[in-house]
């Protein structure tokens, strides 16, 4: 490790990192190989120190042991062994219980050793990788302890981890509870989607290419397509999903997060709150439903048995520690109008499900179709060519969907993607997704985290959702096989208008009247 800067960005400032929930699958899966990936691009100082903390019975030897065993199945790469000595040796471990304020005190004596052994000078922060019926008992327990006072230059930091409160009442109160012990300027609500490089490039795509900007607006789109699909069941969190549910689970904060970055207006600056100001009038300007609406813009489903290939996928309700009754939904569709000047008009569709056929998250800008009169006399039955798709995960990228005449003496229309691929023209990065959330939280910079009216208006345009449907139970759980693209009521949320969903995953060609199959064109990148 060399002190400085490094070529690819400022070092981050010495400082302490204590996890609480150590002994959990985030720390060993993404938090600590996100800290190794750090390290090795030389963004983290040499004044730096990990503390572990959690109930498991655990010593400092038997902690740097167990996450030894574990980098060699989680690193992204493989690990140079300098590299991992020199996390070694800065890893402490602390065991106590989250409310318990003794324990509170072993920490606070185990952070002073830490920063003298490795002179953080004093900074510090706490990432709550735990139950969010702990958030604010910790964020108590550490202001008891005078572990989050800020003083003579010195900072102090909390991430807390979704979800972020259950409805608008929980969060609102979660947000007064934590409020009492930090300031808004110390609270980083963490969403890991923004740690991919598609979503940050987002704001890059719009705002530094002059052919996007004049076309992002009600004028030229048609309508967007916000799809986070996955291809797995529940698992093992059948507990918590029963008390959650797809639509608290990702809807107020992965997909509002995504909402809003396509959404919003140019900011004067990247400054962190300059961009969530921007970020915040749009999820204030989305359309709350009301309650009789909800029928109409809303869909659910819950999984039943499917196929996926040969193998057969077992129903929710048959998922470990799930009702047999269960009315919790695995799937959510939601269409949402944002009432401003930029976008009225223009619906945004948002679905998310497990269970699916494929792993994907997506963002698809429909263009409207061109004026059908010079065609009219062609073989052509259908101009809606132009779709922009943003693809977030598992293959990160974009995409750009125009028509062509295929060759012959027949008008005839083919549709051509133009790509754009960040493992193929950048290379593939070995990043975990927490890499650039943990370094911004180091530099002070908040601008991918959530602030707290945020969070309380992407609870706002959901909360009618919530109590219509705790209200009505649903008629016909479950309502769609597990390796399916969710009821059909979701197809009919955008059948009735004259739109489909986008077939993630297929040829798409093929569906268009009087097409002929898509090409792929490659996009060149250069790195400037």
């Amino acid at each position: 490790m060399t002190e400085g800067f490094d070529e690819h960005g400022q070092q981050a400032s010495p400082c302490t990192m204590v996890i609480f929930g150590a002994s959990g699958d985030l720390t060993k899966r993404k938090l600590i190989p996100a800290l190794c990936n750090l390290a090795k691009d030389r963004l983290l100082s040499p004044q730096f120190a990990v503390i572990g903390f959690s109930y498991d019975s655990l010593t400092t030897e038997a902690f740097r042991e167990q996450l030894s065993k574990d980098i060699r199945e989680f690193a992204p790469e493989a690990l140079d062994d300098k590299l991992w000595d020199w996390i070694l040796e800065r890893l402490y471990y602390v065991q106590g219980d989250f409310q318990d304020s003794a324990a509170y005190e072993k920490l606070r004596v185990q952070i002073a050793a830490a920063e003298k052994a490795h002179s953080t000078q004093g900074n510090r922060f706490f990432y709550l990788a735990v139950s969010p019926k702990f958030f604010a008992p910790v964020a108590k327990q550490l202001g008891q302890a005078g572990l989050t006072q800020e003083t003579d230059g010195r900072w102090s930091r909390v991430i807390v981890e979704k979800p972020f409160g259950r409805d608008l009442d929980s969060a609102k109160e979660l947000n007064r509870e934590l409020k009492k012990i930090l300031s808004e300027q110390q609270i980083y609500r963490i969403d890991h989607y923004l740690g991919k490089e598609t979503v940050q490039n987002l704001m890059v795509f719009r705002f530094a290419n002059s052919i996007a900007e004049p076309l992002w607006n009600r004028q030229f789109i048609d309508s967007v397509q916000i799809t986070a699909a996955e291809t797995v069941g529940v698992e093992q969190r059948g507990g918590f999903y029963e008390t959650a549910g797809a639509l608290r689970d990702m809807v107020p904060n992965h997909l509002f997060q995504l909402l809003s970055l396509t959404a919003m207006e140019p900011p004067i600056s990247f400054d962190a709150d300059a961009v969530r100001d921007k970020q915040a009038e749009i999820l204030h300007a989305v359309q709350v439903p009301k309650p009789e609406e909800v029928t109409t813009m809303a869909v659910r489903g819950q999984y039943g048995e499917g196929m996926a290939g040969a193998e057969r996928l077992p129903a929710y309700r048959a998922e470990p520690r799930v009702s047999a009754a269960s009315n919790t939904e695995t799937f959510a569709a939601l269409r949402l109008e944002i009432d401003n000047w930029r976008w009225s008009g223009v619906p945004f569709y948002l679905r998310t499900g497990k269970r699916l056929p494929r792993r994907a998250t997506e963002i698809a800008i429909q263009f409207r179709r061109s004026p059908f009169v010079l065609f009219r006399k062609t073989k052509i039955a259908d101009l809606q060519t132009n779709r922009l798709v943003i693809h977030i995960q598992p293959d990160e990228g974009i995409s750009l969907r125009f028509g062509a005449k295929v060759p012959g003496p027949v008008m005839r229309l083919g549709l051509v993607n133009m790509e754009f691929d960040y493992a193929r023209d950048f290379g593939r990065s070995h990043s975990t997704g927490y890499e650039r959330l943990l370094y911004d939280c180091m530099i002070g910079d908040a601008t991918l985290f959530q602030r707290a009216d945020m969070v309380e208006a992407g609870w706002r345009v959901i909360q009618p959702v919530l109590d219509v449907w705790s209200a009505v139970p649903a008629e016909r759980f479950p309502n769609y096989a597990a390796g399916s693209w969710g009821p059909a009521e979701a197809d009919e949320l955008l059948t009735r208008e004259g739109r489909s969903w986008r077939p993630i995953g297929e040829e798409h060609a093929s569906s268009e009247p009087n097409a002929v199959p898509a090409t792929v064109g490659r996009a060149t990148a250069g790195v400037h």
